[in-house]
């Protein structure tokens, strides 16, 4: 475990000089946003007064504070909210409308997730900010995108897995216990698309150094589900053969998938000849490596109806440990299936600090995920923990737009700052 340096002088963040204007809420786009606060941007969260983001209330489990009791932050909103600043502003008054647009004069990004055209009616559109900052990066995340039948949809992760192919794939097959569509365990689409954000902000960003134009990103989770696709797409765009469950079995390469041991499960990821060659002769079966079904992994791929069976009848004769030993030591891929507990646990990601602890202004210690981004020069920075709601609002309407401590109060009487 790693306590984030957050008393110390960080070094010089690799996006110290950008500031991004979040309005986005749940998990894509502020998902985007923690990313790039973590490279150094400075990100300010705007939320809506009184109940702020979505995830917020996503729970239990509530953060806690030092005496037990649970607060109004759920674990979920913590996963992805760190190394921003949080003020509330009412977007449906003028004043408040005002006072995004003054905010976005001084920014580099802005980031947003509401239904298409929803923004046009605040004056917070691409066009309308555009016009006051010409040099800003807009980057809009919906469902569906900004153009097509759908657009006007809203869109969810569970909705797009769905929709765009990936539960098609994911679950075990028809006629096996069990069988039928499963989604990914985790939002997947919404965190894909949050990494796409943060890459094609990134590119905006680069070409304003040659343009000095800003631009207008538009991201949809049905496209990027698509695209995340990879292997399996092409298998059916070039086949014309949609791709169909087949568990934890792999469409590409043979054995690729779980298998029973004396006491549980392990994976095989076996990628190719040689290392098919070194699990023969391990599990004491030279012959299958011979054999012209079982030879290449085009012949495996085949043949794997013949040689899956046969390879689980051998391997539930060790336990998980034990061929994971034997097999590691030989060089094939493998490993076991952990739980949350074992992940953390686990040697290796103890060794690359994937626990870190930052203190939380009503929590005190809180654990969290770190980056799995290692910089040499400009390394993440873990300045803040994910904040309560509002507790920036003073600070940056003071700081960033040189309001009053009066001008403040008066908005926040007006019911503009909640």
């Amino acid at each position: 475990m790693i306590l984030a340096p957050q008393m110390q002088q960080p070094a010089r963040g690799a996006l110290s000089h950008i500031r991004i204007l979040d309005l986005s809420r749940v998990l894509a786009g502020p998902w985007a946003g923690q990313t790039l606060g973590d490279l150094g941007a400075e990100v300010i969260k705007v939320e809506r007064p009184v109940t702020g983001d979505d995830t917020r209330m996503w729970g239990p489990p509530f953060l806690k504070d030092p005496k037990g009791h649970a607060t109004r932050d759920s674990a979920y909103y913590l996963c992805t909210n760190r190394n921003k600043k949080s003020i509330t502003v009412d977007l449906t008054q003028l004043a408040g409308q005002a006072l995004i647009r003054d905010l976005a004069k001084t920014c580099d990004v802005v980031i947003e997730n509401f239904k298409v055209d929803n923004l046009k009616q605040y004056g917070l559109d691409y066009e309308v900010l555009k016009a006051v900052n010409p040099r800003l990066v807009y980057c809009s995340i919906t469902g569906f995108g900004q153009t097509g039948p759908y657009a006007h949809r809203a869109g969810y992760d569970f909705l797009i897995q769905g929709m765009g192919g990936l539960m098609s794939i994911t679950g075990r097959p028809d006629g096996e216990e069990g069988a039928g569509p499963v989604k990914v365990g985790v939002a997947l689409t919404d965190i894909l698309t949050g990494l796409y954000a943060s890459t094609a902000i990134l590119a905006a960003l680069q070409a304003r150094e040659v343009t000095g134009a800003g631009q207008h990103i538009d991201l949809a989770l049905l496209d990027v589900q698509l695209a995340c696709l990879a292997n399996q797409s092409m298998n059916y765009l070039y086949s014309g053969h949609a791709p169909q469950r087949m568990g934890n079995a792999h469409p590409n390469t043979v054995p690729y998938q779980d298998f029973p041991t004396a006491d549980g499960y392990m994976i095989l990821a076996i990628g190719n000849d040689s290392q098919f060659v070194k699990f023969c002769v391990s599990a004491g079966r030279p012959q299958w490596a011979e054999d012209p079904c079982f030879k290449t992994n085009a012949a495996r791929v085949e043949h794997r109806t013949a040689l899956i069976p046969l390879m689980r009848q051998v391997t539930v004769g060790r336990t998980t440990h034990d061929w994971i030993t034997l097999l590691e030591n030989v060089g094939v891929p493998c490993g076991p299936i952990n739980t949350l507990a074992d992940v953390f646990a686990d040697p290796q990601v103890q060794a690359r600090g994937m626990k870190i602890e930052m203190t939380h202004p009503v929590a005190g210690i809180i654990p969290l995920v770190a980056s799995p981004i290692r910089l040499s020069d400009t390394p993440v920075q873990y300045r803040s923990a994910p904040p309560q709601l509002g507790q920036d609002t003073h600070q940056v309407l003071r700081e960033v737009l040189g309001l009053s401590e009066g001008a403040i109060d008066d908005l926040s009487k007006q019911g503009v700052l909640g």
